[in-house]
């Protein structure tokens, strides 16, 4: 594992699962429910802002805000239209929910290739810097704007969670939802700001990552599928655990191939769910209860 080009590339991917892992967690903290559908809030939001730009030429910004902006308006009408219209009708049932937003999650797929097309589009890089060579490795400007990304959006949610009031009533209510409601705390507000704030760190995630690959509509299932694997992993325990789980899986992905061939990469990464599942499916990093 001495290749820092390799290194490189396992940071790069899995500061791209570990943000839609912490979209998925800040919707678990606040509400206790995972919502499967941010993948494909990351990719409605990442291939959007490239529709915009490449088929309609809108200025690169506003196309950015435009695609950031979709996956909030979907992560909250997926909380107001189906995860609580469901619950309140299933008795607040978890499983029902979770059946309902797995069909959202195929909704937003069908729609995002029907209105932006099927055809995959390049990304839109955000900065035009780079690459840079640094001890006589290359690294591309797409992979600084997203680690550095990553690492501001992580410590910008650490902060918002410790130490802003809103950040700390979230955390409250995600405990003990039936016990905030007692005490008189505005549940259902503090719901719909975990939705709005994990959809707009899913935006990122997919606009940040998508110069790296491309976006296309059917992107959104693997992206959900990886960023769950990545929270299990983690666990729940810190704001932080999600990039834990995210570089675990990155760093799976890229060494996997190098080493034992090129389909060995879903192996692993399915090998290590397997482990975590039946061995610490609370992970790395589990939750504390307050007092």
């Amino acid at each position: 594992m001495s290749n820092a080009q390799l290194w490189i590339a396992a940071v790069e991917i899995g500061a791209f699962f570990a943000l839609i892992a912490l979209a998925m967690y800040l919707v678990v903290i606040g509400t206790d429910f995972f919502n499967f559908a941010m993948g494909p809030y990351a990719m409605a939001a990442a291939l959007s802002a490239s529709w915009l730009v490449v088929e309609q030429g809108v200025p690169l910004w506003l196309a950015v805000v435009a695609g950031t902006a979709l996956a909030v308006v979907l992560s909250l009408a997926t909380e107001l239209l189906v995860i609580r219209p469901v619950q309140r009708r299933s008795g607040r049932g978890e499983l029902p929910a979770l059946v309902a937003v797995t069909a959202v999650l195929f909704a937003v797929q069908q729609l995002a290739g029907t209105v932006f097309g099927r055809t995959p589009l390049p990304g839109t890089s955000l900065f035009d810097i780079g690459p840079f060579v640094v001890l006589g490795v290359t690294v591309s400007g797409t992979t600084v704007t997203l680690v550095v990304g990553a690492a501001i959006v992580f410590a910008l949610t650490v902060w918002w969670l410790h130490s802003s009031a809103t950040g700390r009533l979230l955390r409250a209510v995600g405990d003990n939802p039936e016990a905030a409601r007692t005490l008189g705390l505005p549940v259902a507000r503090i719901r719909l700001v975990a939705f709005a704030v994990a959809g707009v760190i899913a935006a990122l995630a997919g606009i940040l990552f998508a110069p790296k690959s491309g976006v296309q509509f059917t992107s959104g299932l693997s992206w959900t599928l990886t960023a769950f694997l990545a929270l299990v992993i983690g666990g729940t325990g810190r704001a932080w655990a999600p990039l834990v789980g995210g570089l675990i899986l990155g760093f799976a992905q890229v060494f996997a191939p190098y080493y034992f061939g090129a389909s060995a990469a879903q192996t692993a990464i399915l090998v290590i769910a397997l482990a975590f599942f039946a061995f610490r499916p609370e992970g790395l990093i589990t939750r504390k209860v307050r007092v």
